[in-house]
């Protein structure tokens, strides 16, 4: 601006140049006194909405965390769901493993404890009412015979146990039968007798 006044009273004539200098004067400090004043209404303004901006910044900033702290709980609880979800199924998966474990270590059991000759559950059961049988038969033949014969009270029957702790019995050996007892006791009175 200042360069353009200067070339406009460079044109202009001496005499003239003397009161256009006046008006130009005026005219620059009147501008210079427009460009202070507005300085300082904008120095004002900003002052008094420099704290109503800087609010309104903390107001946006506190708008926005709150919006990024529920995507944030949002997806925390998304995640938590899906692990939730693959807990129980691994768990659900872990035990149908551990179920044919346990059942492969019985059947393996079972078989090894028929190898030695352990009786199982139904193997008792099925002794115990052939030895009912037994007992029922020799009282009729002693009573159709006339011998009072002494009967003891039978043990109440015994509960079945469950394969499973047939399984877990120790093993015995199996029972001596009456002929094999009697062929060994026989065998040291012949070799005496020779």
């Amino acid at each position: 601006m200042v360069k353009k006044l200067k070339s406009i009273s460079a044109k202009k004539s001496a005499p003239a140049a003397g009161l256009l200098d006046g008006q130009l004067a005026q005219s620059v400090k009147d501008s210079a006194q427009q460009i202070w004043l507005a300085g300082m209404g904008a120095y004002s303004k900003a002052q008094a909405e420099g704290g109503k901006v800087f609010e309104n910044l903390i107001k946006e900033g506190l708008s926005l965390q709150k919006k990024t702290q529920g995507m944030a709980e949002e997806k925390i609880s998304e995640v938590t769901g899906k692990m939730t979800a693959m807990a129980g199924t691994v768990t659900a998966r872990a035990g149908q493993n551990w179920d044919k474990l346990e059942a492969i270590f019985e059947q393996r059991t079972a078989k090894a404890m028929s190898k030695l000759g352990v009786p199982t559950a139904k193997d008792v059961d099925a002794l115990s009412k052939r030895v009912e049988e037994l007992a029922a038969a020799v009282a009729k033949l002693a009573k159709a015979q006339g011998v009072t014969v002494k009967t003891t009270k039978a043990a109440p029957k015994a509960k079945a146990a469950p394969a499973k702790a047939a399984a877990k019995a120790p093993a015995k050996a199996p029972a001596k039968t009456p002929a094999k007892r009697a062929a060994r006791k026989a065998a040291p009175k012949a070799d005496a007798q020779a």
